[in-house]
């Protein structure tokens, strides 16, 4: 039997979500994706270590019009990833306005994971050290992407199952808190392009 989780996607418009979980579900990259409309749902089973994990992904929409609607799929998630564009320092800061609705509206626990997308291209806005020190900063995990070459797309999505809380403390069976960075170091926590 496989655990499930479902995770949230996050992130501005154009940098790059639905092309992830496209790489990571069926191992297609789309040059010309189309945005998201509200939300995609999409699941994936991944064997991670000894055990079964099936992702029910919620792919958000970015678009500001949406906004609105993306704290719906909170409910119930164990984790969130979001996705910034290294080319553009506009949705590297906007990252913070995600963190905090999901301080807002997410469960208590959430993992967060955060990505850089399109660290394929050469023209960079965001600094990998800059990144790393918010993702730090807030607890989260932190990898360098590239929904078109595959580059740590599969790793991120294991990195966040090996931060989960086991299923007897997701089931709350215990008492303890999680924290995100529980038993690891900061370079564990960081994967570059």
């Amino acid at each position: 039997m496989s655990r499930k989780i479902k995770l949230c996607l996050l992130g501005d418009s154009n940098v790059g979500k639905t092309s992830l979980v496209s790489r990571f579900a069926s191992d297609f990259f789309n040059e010309h994706a189309e945005a998201t409309i509200g939300a995609s749902f999409i699941s994936k089973t991944l064997q991670v270590d000894d055990q079964s994990v099936k992702f029910q992904i919620w792919d958000t929409a970015g678009a500001e019009r949406y906004r609105g609607l993306t704290p719906l799929y909170y409910r119930g998630a164990a984790a969130a990833l979001l996705v910034y564009d290294v080319t553009k320092l506009s949705t590297f800061k906007t990252l913070t306005l995600w963190i905090d609705e999901l301080k807002q509206f997410g469960p208590q626990n959430i993992v967060v994971a955060i990505a850089g997308n399109k660290c394929d291209l050469e023209e960079r806005e965001v600094p990998t050290e800059e990144a790393v020190a918010y993702a730090d900063e807030i607890g989260a995990l932190f990898l360098e992407t590239s929904a078109k070459t595959g580059k740590n797309v599969k790793n991120t999505f294991v990195r966040i199952c090996r931060q989960l809380p086991s299923e007897k403390t997701a089931l709350g069976t215990s008492c303890e808190t999680i924290a995100l960075n529980n038993g690891s170091t900061e370079e564990e926590n960081h994967c570059y392009c």
